[in-house]
């Protein structure tokens, strides 16, 4: 006769949280670099769904245009990223200065405003 399952005794370690201090706060540029990054990689994923749609063609479904197809994507989206050309980055980062109460590096003013 086998011993019933017993419950856990103990709970599962949770990891320390960390308080966030003034000295370990991110600075603008901090935000602005990990709001692109965020950008980047998300293009990359859209980028890779769309390419694993298989239309029939085997005339150029090698190892070698896979490869450069990656880095074409990956270069695509760093760049798409840093122009800032679909607005994620920028809204993400607005949205991260507002939860860190981070202010921005630079304000932005406007003629005859």
């Amino acid at each position: 006769m086998s011993d019933p399952i017993s419950p856990v005794a103990t709970p599962l370690a949770t990891p320390a949280i960390t308080p966030i201090t003034p000295a370990s706060r991110a600075t603008p540029a901090d935000i602005h670099a990990a709001a692109q990054k965020f950008e980047a990689m998300l293009v990359r994923q859209v980028l890779s769904a769309a390419r694993k749609t298989d239309f029939g063609n085997t005339l150029l479904t090698n190892e070698g245009t896979k490869t450069f197809r990656e880095v074409q994507d990956s270069n695509y989206a760093d760049t798409t990223a840093k122009q800032g050309k679909l607005g994620f980055a920028k809204l993400i980062e607005a949205q991260l200065m507002r939860q860190t109460h981070t202010a921005p590096a630079t304000t932005a003013t406007t003629k005859g405003g």
